[in-house]
């Protein structure tokens, strides 16, 4: 009975583990299987993630504004993904942009493989990363801009800006080439999502009374719902990026969540000692600084080094907030480049130090062969410098050519009364 038994045991398990394991095909069960919660985890984080997130943030008069803007972006990122967008980005070309063979999905089938991920699995994983970087932008303009000109900046922006350095760095393109580490996005989203809020916010200018008048957030239950979210989405954000279920994966997971605990605490604390009290908004802005600034390098780095970058982005993303705002006096209104910005930059840089696997305990997972530390940051520069120059002067023309079609702000009265009613002729709330 016992040696039945131990066959059938070992038949199931054998049965198991085979749907999980390489197809004839070359699909990887397992894999696959992790991609496709990823995707939806990535998705999660735009919907509803950083609308509440976003939404909870602004003045009531302009909550419905910003969870449209949020889920209008996601429709035409997806679409403008389908049709160019993914051919720019992973079409197999030269250096600095990808062939459009790929236009409108052409050749993507069932049976189409990227890697040992079908090809299908991969453009929606990549398409989510598209729809959220966009989307990161408008809090650098919210409650100014015209919903039209939101639209048109948006899908020329992620086809010109984002869809090309995506390329750069992980479709074949120089930086990749030269062995910029950026797991998961430091330079491709964070980077260029606050360089280019910080662009439009000098564009376009002030919220009328900034500085005069406080604007406080109208619904913090809303953003730390919000905040929860993104906590919980990012998994998929960075893990996923791993594009294996395995310990590269699991590593990413584990410093992404220390490194937002990290920084949510140091924000707190710090704002503990400034001001006398810690504040929800500090601990949940600090979290986002936390997750954003670990994002390049969480798939290189190991625990120990996840704590000093979280340590450091509640640091530095806390002073470079009060240092935009309020002696720059840019209004920045959801802070998106002191704390993607700046994150994403500082990220970037600290994984070619922490990447090394000769720092002892803060050791990382190891530098590319041959590269030292200091040659490894030369190319981390590089990457960031490319990154911020490139989206500055694009992002800059894009907001001159939308203004020249349709204009980018609101009346004054227009944007006195809200935007919710402006453009959309709802509100938020009608209690």
């Amino acid at each position: 009975m016992r040696s039945v038994l131990s066959r059938l045991t070992v038949m199931l398990t054998v049965i198991l583990a085979s749907g999980f394991t390489l197809a004839d095909d070359g699909l990887n069960g397992a894999n696959t299987a992790w991609i496709l919660t990823s995707t939806a985890l990535v998705l999660f984080m735009t919907l509803p993630g950083l609308a509440l997130f976003y939404g909870g943030l602004v003045r009531s008069k302009n909550v419905l504004s910003i969870l449209m803007q949020c889920f209008a972006i996601a429709c035409i990122a997806s679409i403008m993904w389908f049709v160019i967008g993914y051919a720019i980005a992973f079409g197999e070309g030269g250096d600095y942009i990808g062939s459009l063979d790929k236009m409108f999905l052409a050749g993507v089938m069932e049976s189409s493989l990227s890697g040992d991920l079908p090809e299908t699995v991969f453009v929606m994983f990549q398409m989510t990363f598209a729809v959220i970087t966009p989307a990161l932008i408008i809090g650098g303009f919210a409650e100014r801009m015209k919903f039209s000109a939101v639209m048109i900046f948006s899908a020329l922006w992620l086809l010109v800006v984002y869809a090309p350095i995506t390329h750069w760095v992980w479709g074949g393109g120089w930086l990749g080439q030269m062995g910029l580490l950026d797991f998961a996005g430091g330079t491709v989203v964070h980077i260029t999502a606050g360089v280019a809020a910080l662009v439009a916010a000098l564009v376009l200018g002030n919220r009328n009374g900034f500085g005069e008048t406080a604007m406080p957030p109208h619904n913090m239950t809303m953003t730390i719902t919000g905040a929860g979210m993104l906590w919980v989405g990012w998994f998929g954000f960075n893990a996923g990026s791993a594009l294996a279920a395995n310990g590269d994966a699991g590593m990413a997971m584990l410093v992404t969540h220390l490194s937002a605990a990290t920084g949510a605490f140091t924000w707190l604390c710090i704002e503990w000692l400034k001001y006398g009290k810690p504040s929800a908004l500090g601990a949940v802005t600090g979290m986002v600084a936390g997750l954003g600034t670990i994002t390049p390098a969480s798939g290189f780095v190991g625990p120990a080094g996840a704590i000093v970058i979280g340590f450091s982005a509640g640091l530095i993303c806390f002073y470079a907030t009060l240092t935009i705002k309020q002696k720059l006096n840019i209004d920045d209104s959801l802070d998106v480049f002191p704390v993607h910005g700046v994150g994403g930059i500082l990220g970037t840089f600290m994984a070619g130090i922490f990447a090394s696997s000769e720092l002892g305990l803060f050791s990382g997972q190891g530098l590319p062969e041959g590269m030292t530390i200091s040659s490894q940051l030369g190319v981390q520069l590089t990457g960031i410098a490319a990154t911020f120059v490139y989206t500055a002067v694009v992002t800059y023309i894009l907001l001159m050519v939308v203004k020249a079609m349709v204009g980018l702000r609101v009346t004054e009265d227009e944007e006195t009364e809200g935007l919710d009613v402006v453009a959309h002729n709802e509100r938020g709330y009608d209690l």
